[in-house]
């Protein structure tokens, strides 16, 4: 078994633009003196690795807090993809594919392709880039489909040393009451070396 750590550091990972700046604040230092260590920090929901629940833009949604859990663990497939996805694509990729999709190679989702995804069943998605679709379109469309249709969205993933294919992955939400989403600690286990082409 091989496991893959694929989130990204909370303080050192770029935020979405308009997010807020996550920061750790060391309270007591023993290299001062103090008895022990101790931090508080401040993060946004949406800072680094993290999981949109519905909430995030469908008003009565469901809330990170009343997500199940075991909706954030399961199989999935690594596709790697460049540019805006299409629906097109999606038909292409949705027969070779786990229900829950990874996104590798900064691509970003089109309507259309959210619309093709919710349509082919699928529970999560996810991507290397810093959100699903491009901040040059703020009706978010692709997110609102999505949501919309209780898949959840898994941001800020680092899967530049992950390979396509199939893996077990789990990503499990901090406990947050009332959040429209989390961070994350994601990884993806491989017990074998899966054929991504099942025709």
């Amino acid at each position: 078994m091989k496991m893959i750590d694929v989130s990204r550091e909370l303080f050192s990972t770029p935020v979405y633009p308009g997010d807020p700046e996550p920061y750790r604040d060391p309270v007591r230092r023993m290299e001062l003196g103090d008895v022990c260590n101790l931090s508080g920090f401040y993060t946004g929901c949406h800072s680094a690795t993290h999981v949109d629940a519905p909430r995030h833009f469908i008003e009565d949604g469901d809330t990170i807090d009343q997500i199940d859990p075991a909706r954030l663990i399961g199989s999935c497939t690594v596709v790697e993809a460049r540019g805006v996805i299409t629906g097109s694509d999606i038909d292409e990729i949705v027969p070779c594919a786990q229900k829950m999709i990874l996104f590798k190679g900064q691509a970003f989702l089109s309507q259309s392709a959210a619309f093709a995804l919710t349509a082919a069943g699928v529970t999560l998605v996810g991507t290397d880039a810093l959100s699903i679709e491009t901040d040059k379109d703020d009706a978010f469309p692709a997110h609102k489909e999505l949501l919309g249709a209780g898949v959840l969205i898994l941001e800020g993933l680092e899967l530049s040393e992950v390979e396509p294919g199939d893996y077990r992955l789990i990503a499990l939400p901090l406990l947050l009451g009332g959040a429209e989403a989390s961070p994350v600690r994601a990884v993806l286990i491989s017990e074998e070396k899966l054929d991504f082409d099942r025709s």
